[in-house]
């Protein structure tokens, strides 16, 4: 049986020079077996003829809005509910925009606003567009919505210029979507434990200190091992990043409740990774008042260390841990990895790369006797990474 033989692809296609790479992915589908329906904006049909699309993928493509003539047009309103997946390629920053702010005045923007699969949006316009603020602003919206994005690549563009705003190899989008149309459960039967967010720790009534980390890895981990079959319990502290509903949520604040609840729930669990983002410390005295002094000193003390406390009862069971570092960062990640008992340390370098906040790393994982670096890629993709690593231990 082909890989994709039954389901269902919608693609959306707006106006833009990489229309004709669309004709490659609606194959790539049609060789694993899918149905695919091709929705195409009026500036799309300027790059590349329906005619092309309803040839590859055997099916008539919905182009006008209020256009009937045959029969089965009045099939598209169905789409959206049809649909396994909603492919956007290319995904204009008009596009994106719409999506981002609820705009629906075209057949694609209101199939896309109706349906209820998984969205994959494949961004390619102008360099300058794609790193423009605007853009961004809608392009995270949709991320925190839970929108699948397939970063766009850098090279030379159509208007000439060089630069990121090229869009993805059409290999790189079919696999994505088959990645999420057919994810492997090789978690089945395996409980994850999974620390996310950044904790605080409380000055006085008013006043807190905390961290930079938005949660965005700690939630890539719950949904990937969410969708590779585990059950998944979340110590969840501050933060910004959208948590799968799907998880069992475990709120917590301080560095020790986190500390406490990891140590409760530790022996119930198979895998933990630590990806949350303790504080190390904590103010020394709690004051109950407003402090209102003209000056203040702080006395902190040491948090209690939850990767170490774990290492240190999880036996063969496996542990990951992260360190951020700023310099040296291969042989700090492997002495905090050996003092933890961890058996893989994920290196974030904060100082060259953009980490907090945003939804792609540069990461190394390192163990005790081995380094492997990967180039920048999504946090989901790095989940899968670490995931991969606690399969093969």
């Amino acid at each position: 049986m082909l890989k994709l033989q039954g389901k269902n692809i919608v693609i959306g296609i707006t106006g833009g020079i990489a229309v004709y790479k669309v004709c490659q992915v609606v194959r790539g589908f049609k060789k694993l077996g899918a149905n695919v329906d091709v929705i195409m904006t009026k500036n799309s049909t300027q790059f590349v003829a329906p005619l092309t699309f309803e040839t590859l993928s055997g099916r008539p493509v919905v182009h006008d809005m209020f256009k009937r003539k045959t029969e089965w047009e009045v099939e598209h309103i169905s789409l959206a509910k049809k649909a396994d997946i909603f492919l956007v390629c290319p995904a204009t920053a008009n596009i994106v925009g719409k999506y981002a702010n609820g705009i629906a005045d075209d057949m694609l923007s209101t199939t896309l606003m109706a349906t209820t699969a998984p969205v994959v949006i494949c961004p390619a316009m102008n360099t300058n567009m794609y790193k423009s603020v605007s853009f961004n602003k809608n392009l995270d919206t949709l991320v925190s919505r839970g929108v699948h994005v397939v970063k766009a690549e850098s090279g030379f563009l159509a208007c000439g210029d060089t630069g990121d705003g090229r869009m993805a190899d059409p290999d790189i989008i079919v696999d994505c979507c088959v990645k999420l149309l057919c994810p492997v459960e090789d978690l089945q039967g395996k409980r994850v434990l999974v620390t996310c967010g950044a904790t605080i720790e409380k000055l006085d009534d008013a006043r807190y200190i905390t961290n930079f980390s938005s949660g965005k890895m700690g939630a890539a981990i719950v949904s990937a091992a969410l969708n590779r079959g585990a059950d998944v319990t979340v110590l969840l502290a501050r933060h910004t990043a959208e948590i799968d509903a799907r998880a069992k949520i475990v709120n917590v604040e301080t560095t020790e409740q986190m500390y406490n609840r990891a140590v409760e729930l530790a022996s119930e669990h198979d895998i933990y990774v630590l990806a949350g983002a303790p504080c190390d410390y904590r103010p020394e005295k709690f004051y109950e008042s407003k402090i209102k002094s003209e000056e203040l000193t702080v006395r902190f003390i040491k948090n209690p260390d939850i990767a170490e406390k774990i290492g240190s009862i999880k036996g063969d069971k496996f542990l990951c841990i992260f360190s951020a570092e700023t310099d040296d960062g291969v042989n700090n990640a492997r002495k905090k990895l050996l003092k933890k008992h961890a058996d893989l340390a994920v290196l974030n370098d904060v100082k060259h790369n953009d980490v907090f906040g945003s939804d792609t790393n540069v990461v190394s994982l390192v163990t005790a006797d081995s380094v492997a670096d990967y180039p920048e890629m999504s946090k989901l993709d790095v989940a899968d990474l670490i995931l991969d690593r606690a399969i093969n231990k």
